[in-house]
């Protein structure tokens, strides 16, 4: 994920609803601030969403494997055999 902190500002325009905007202002609210972190959170969601979607494949494949065979130094894992791991290989 590219690094989002200490970007650049860049102007731009948006089209806010004009009520929500003025409450905002009332409030004392820095609109530019909280655009600019709810629209962080929102890409960083929708990028690790589409990680996951794009590896997906990739990642049933590893827990499948790992279902079947086991972890590969789960014998070395003493401390999780109560809960019924190391009990392959």
């Amino acid at each position: 994920m590219p690094n989002l902190k200490n970007g650049a500002k860049k102007a731009t325009n948006l089209s806010l609803n004009s009520k929500v905007l003025e409450l905002a202002r009332e409030l004392g609210m820095n609109v530019s601030q909280t655009v600019d972190a709810l629209l962080a959170e929102e890409v960083k969601r929708r990028y690790w969403g589409k990680w996951r979607d794009d590896n997906r494949e990739a990642m049933d494949a590893y827990n499948q494997r790992i279902a079947q065979e086991g972890l590969p130094l789960a014998k070395y894992r003493s401390f999780a055999r109560s809960l019924g791991d190391g009990q392959k290989g």
